[in-house]
């Protein structure tokens, strides 16, 4: 497997296209257990353990799968988890950033995945209230007492960023990046790159979306948690699905799939850009690890950035109470 660096303070060299965890819990439907931790396994095997997980995807289930699946195989992983993301007490989304809370949820962190270090730690959202010095610093101790090796934020302003960066060298930035995605353009990559931060682009195929395999909201399970999220309407989604169309048509040019063409669109972004699809079945692992081999021309690139911009894409990218909660 291709191999990037994340930062240049610190840096982390990890697999071009990691592996997403969070959809091996419930959130997209059911998935087979089984099948994620098959998943997790074969990714190891093929040398892309680059894992993101979270203490929010199903409540730390989602982090307990993971424990279970690289136990025997730690040395062949990276791990990266993330703190923060929690509900209020009126159930509404928010962010906790207290120092004594960045402690505690890493120790239960490291409990559930059943590990002495974590690889990559993210802060999962700005709490707006703490001072982002205050939460970095708590992290910066973690890396003093060895249980953490580096640090992360999550879906984070740029001036947020430099903040934290003053602090601690960050060394990565996970934010969402797709060709339906584009708001770090403009401000966020050149803030990481003048400060020599990796950007880790999470939800490459726009949850799904990009992989030609979504007509329409039916094909979405009762349960899936997308149809709650305002691209995922029966409007939006029936605009979002034509924009698809020159994904095909270059897909079908290059004898690769759909989702391919997308994961290599953002792997043209930059070498410190490392997108994280992620999957629960070992023959999507595969096909998304495949994107690294895919060359499109300039001429490609451009067609597919003209193709397709904020203004084309309808919905926002979470609903009402999430948005609030990204970009402080």
């Amino acid at each position: 497997m291709q191999m990037r660096t994340l930062g240049k303070t610190r840096p982390l060299a990890v697999p071009a296209v990691g592996l997403g965890c969070m959809g091996m819990t419930p959130i997209y439907g059911t998935p087979d257990p089984v099948s994620a931790e098959a998943t997790i396994r074969r990714a190891a095997e093929l040398g892309a353990g680059f894992l993101d997980t979270s203490d929010a995807y199903a409540n730390g289930a989602n982090e307990e799968l993971v424990g279970k699946a690289i136990k025997g195989i730690r040395n062949k992983i990276i791990l990266a988890t993330k703190f923060g993301n929690v509900r209020m007490p009126d159930g509404s989304p928010g962010a906790n950033g207290k120092p004594e809370y960045v402690i505690e949820a890493c120790e239960k962190s490291l409990k559930r995945l059943g590990v002495d270090v974590i690889d990559l730690y993210y802060q999962h959202r700005v709490d707006p209230i703490v001072p982002i010095e205050e939460t970095i610093g708590a992290m910066a101790k973690l890396v003093a007492q060895g249980k953490v090796r580096y640090l992360g934020m999550s879906e984070a302003s740029a001036q947020t960023v430099r903040r934290g960066h003053a602090v601690h060298p960050i060394t990565a930035l996970q934010t969402e990046y797709s060709l339906f995605t584009r708001d770090v353009e403009p401000e966020i990559l050149p803030t990481c790159r003048e400060l020599g931060i990796g950007f880790v682009a999470y939800s490459p195929l726009q949850r799904g979306t990009l992989t030609a395999t979504i007509g329409g909201v039916d094909d979405l399970a009762a349960n899936d948690r997308r149809r709650e999220h305002p691209r995922f309407a029966a409007d939006n989604l029936a605009n979002n699905v034509k924009l698809v169309a020159p994904i095909k048509a270059l897909a079908e040019k290059h004898g690769c799939t759909p989702a391919q063409v997308a994961i290599a669109w953002v792997l043209s972004r930059g070498s410190d850009v490392v997108p994280i699809p992620g999957t629960s079945k070992v023959a999507r692992l595969d096909e998304n690890l495949g994107a690294a081999e895919v060359k499109l021309s300039k001429a490609d690139l451009d067609l597919l950035s003209d193709a397709i911009d904020a203004k084309s894409v309808a919905g926002t990218r979470y609903p009402g109470g999430q948005m609030k909660t990204i970009g402080i």
